[in-house]
């Protein structure tokens, strides 16, 4: 039987866990984007600080056995809709219903409109978004794509948009 997955508020004390997995999520997605490590070895923190003192966001970590498996990041708290601004489980247990557990878990503590946005270059995200959108919003969902704001060298976003 699985382990429990818990989903809880990123903590001041947690940075520094976060940060950490945040280096695992930037190297997963350099497959898709093309993106290198600084000369030190190190992915840039991009967003990172925005999402970690923004009263619009909120910064969840993943824990599973009392372990830290991932993320998830989400905006639009202030003003809808709601956005999953950044979503990551490590690779040791993708697949094992974890990030369908925390996903569930982030829809059902805020209710609303969502919007969430893949690339489709990434086949295991675009497949597990939509089949979560079809599970927690039976009634119906849309998609659409939407090019990425300053990026027209990159292929558009895929965006799904529900209400929970």
């Amino acid at each position: 039987m699985p382990s429990p997955v818990v989903l809880r508020t990123v903590l001041p004390d947690d940075v520094p866990v976060v940060e950490r997995l945040w280096q695992l999520y930037r190297h997963d997605l350099s497959e898709f984007r093309g993106t290198m490590p600084d000369e030190t070895g190190v992915f840039t923190p991009g967003r990172l600080p925005t999402y970690l003192d923004n009263p619009d966001s909120s910064g969840y970590l993943i824990c599973q056995d009392t372990r830290p498996v991932g993320f998830a990041f989400v905006s639009g708290l202030e003003v809808q809709p709601l956005r999953i601004a950044e979503f990551f489980v490590v690779r040791s247990v993708r697949r094992s219903g974890v990030g369908r557990l925390a996903a569930q878990q982030l829809f059902a503590n805020h209710t609303g409109r969502w919007e969430v946005a893949f690339q489709e270059e990434n086949p295991g995200a675009a497949r597990f978004w939509r089949q979560l959108a079809a599970e927690v919003c039976p009634a119906g969902h849309r998609e659409e794509r939407r090019a990425v704001p300053g990026k027209p060298h990159i292929p558009p976003d895929s965006w799904l948009l529900l209400t929970t």
